[in-house]
């Protein structure tokens, strides 16, 4: 994997677009920061480094042996998006299952399909970049 301005832009941006539908999500819509027992700039923090390492990791499956299989770059997207959001439904669920005692299974359901949702669109960032960014390769004689 090579890379350049189209792994910097495309992981920078797709970061930047899931904190923000995270932080819009859990901050403004569901008001969850309340709750935070903490500073809520350590959380933030913490926060923005995640999506930091998510946004780069959801590149490198994009650009994985596996899914090059998929053909069609937005189908490779959305499952990408799936797959990183389903992992990071799992891991938050196990951490917030051991600090809250009372989850139904409609806020567990909820949360997985806002977790999918948010990675995919940061997945379809990554694509749009991948699309729209043009690197020259370098030919090989």
């Amino acid at each position: 994997m090579k890379v350049g301005y189209r792994f910097f832009l495309s992981w920078i941006f797709s970061a930047i677009v899931m904190f923000t539908l995270f932080y819009v999500w859990h901050g403004v819509f569901l008001n969850d920061f309340k709750r935070i027992q903490f500073p809520l700039v350590w959380f933030v923090t913490f926060a923005a480094f995640t999506y930091l390492i998510f946004g780069a990791g959801i590149y490198l499956l994009y650009e994985s042996q596996v899914m090059k299989k998929i053909r069609n770059f937005f189908v490779r997207g959305v499952i990408c998006g799936v797959i990183a959001g389903f992992s990071l439904f799992m891991v938050a669920t196990i951490v917030n299952i051991s600090l809250t005692r009372h989850l139904s299974m409609q806020h567990l359901m909820m949360d997985c399909i806002w977790q999918m949702t948010e990675q995919i669109v940061g997945a379809m960032v990554i694509v749009l970049f991948k699309v729209v960014v043009h690197e020259p390769q370098i030919e090989h004689a």
